[in-house]
């Protein structure tokens, strides 16, 4: 018996639900490149670009993942030989130094473990034991899909300045851009990257760079650079050289969109959506943790992400749910990946996400632990309906005393 039947719900971190509106953006005739259409709508979404990282720094725009944005981020600012140290607390943070070793550069790992946000104490004191400066850039995740955590991006670049280290900053918000509160300059960041696919809510194949005063002036001395990601290029008089070459012309009219949205709910709006929506599912999780089969990845509560819950399953096959969840009601949940392969599930819940699609993945989640017979403490989805109730509720009552305020 299925009850898939109807449109099937996307709930993984990422690649995201990309709004109707945006792939409607999509679908319109190629245009000229050099004058025109486009080239306001570049220079406008470079500028966007800025307000969402909150930075002043030059913005690049690359038709590429966000492994791209990596090597980017990479080749703009680093020499051969240079030392990067990684801040592991997850998949993520290692895959970016994975990919600074093959570019030739030397990598250090500050080793955290996948249940834990990155320890700033351990941080200074690894800065202030390289005496000689050898580490030239410092590379983290905010938010870290593998293992759910959110990482304590000021406290990081306290415990850069309490060393006095010159080390460049460097942060990816692939997963956590538009989603949570993110702010480059105010919080001492030299260079930031993202993704399209997550809260941005544009399909796979664009990535971003948001590069700091620090940043260009070590882009000046790299010798890694490559003419693809070259930054001095990049900002050529000729709109072609925005891109590289032919630009990314139907994915530029969807991101456009997608900003335009994105602006138009105000960031601070879509911040307060998805932690409202997230407390929502770390409620309902609690709540099934208490029958012992269902525990949280993230042990601190206050580093769970706003954009993804990881949900571990000791001892037990989470195929067997995540399979039901598809195949009998057409919703998709994520695998666990990396050293926790197999171990549970992955809720996403960024970018295009709204209350019914977190309540009903949750109701479905509920129902297939019910029909498995997964011990899981009963009333998670209530738990959540009823957060969302008070939070809706405190937020009228806010509203009222200011317009009394006002009025007075």
């Amino acid at each position: 018996m299925t009850l898939a039947n109807g449109k099937k719900i996307l709930m993984i971190p990422g690649p995201t639900t990309v709004p109707d509106e945006v792939l409607q953006a999509m679908h319109r005739p190629a245009i000229d490149i050099r004058t025109g259409e486009l080239v306001e709508m570049t220079d406008r979404s470079l500028a966007d670009l800025k307000s969402v990282f909150d930075t002043t720094g030059d913005t690049f725009i690359y038709a590429a993942n966000g492994h791209g944005a990596w090597e980017a981020a990479l080749s703009n600012t680093l020499s051969r030989g240079d030392t990067v140290l990684v801040l592991d607390s997850g998949a993520f943070a290692r895959g970016w130094g994975e990919m600074a070793e093959m570019l030739g550069l030397n990598v250090e790992i500050l080793q955290g473990d996948w249940r834990n946000a990155v320890d700033a104490n351990a941080l200074e004191t690894r800065l202030k034991q390289d005496a000689g400066q050898a580490i030239k850039a410092i590379l983290t995740v905010q938010i870290d899909t593998a293992s759910g955590v959110i990482n304590d991006i000021p406290a990081l670049r306290a415990a850069i300045n309490a060393a006095g280290h010159p080390a460049l900053f460097m942060v990816d918000t692939i997963a956590s851009l538009a989603c949570v509160p993110f702010r480059m300059d105010p919080w001492g960041v030299d260079l930031a990257l993202s993704g399209s696919q997550k809260g941005l809510m544009t399909p796979p194949g664009l990535s971003f760079i948001a590069a700091g005063a620090r940043a260009m002036a070590a882009h000046r001395t790299a010798n890694l650079r490559t003419h693809y990601w070259d930054w001095t290029f990049r900002q050529g008089e000729a709109h072609y050289k925005k891109y590289c070459g032919t630009p990314p012309v139907q994915m530029i009219f969807a991101f456009r969109k997608a900003l335009d949205m994105l602006l138009e709910e105000g960031l601070t709006g879509a911040h307060r959506r998805h932690r409202l929506l997230a407390e929502a599912v770390r409620a309902c999780v609690g709540v099934w943790a208490k029958a012992g089969a269902l525990e949280f990845n993230i042990l601190d509560p206050d580093a769970r992400a706003n954009s993804v819950t990881v949900v571990l399953t000791p001892g037990r096959d989470p195929a067997l749910l995540r399979r039901f969840c598809l195949d009998t009601c057409g919703l998709t949940i994520g695998e666990t990946i990396g050293e926790i392969t197999g171990t549970g599930f992955r809720i996403g819940h960024m970018g295009h996400v709204n209350a019914p699609a977190v309540l009903g993945a949750l109701g479905v989640i509920e129902m297939g632990l019910s029909a498995l017979s997964i011990p899981h403490g009963a009333g998670g989805l209530q738990a959540a309906t009823d957060h969302l109730a008070n939070a809706l509720r405190a937020n009228a009552a806010e509203t009222d005393n200011a317009q009394v305020a006002a009025a007075q």
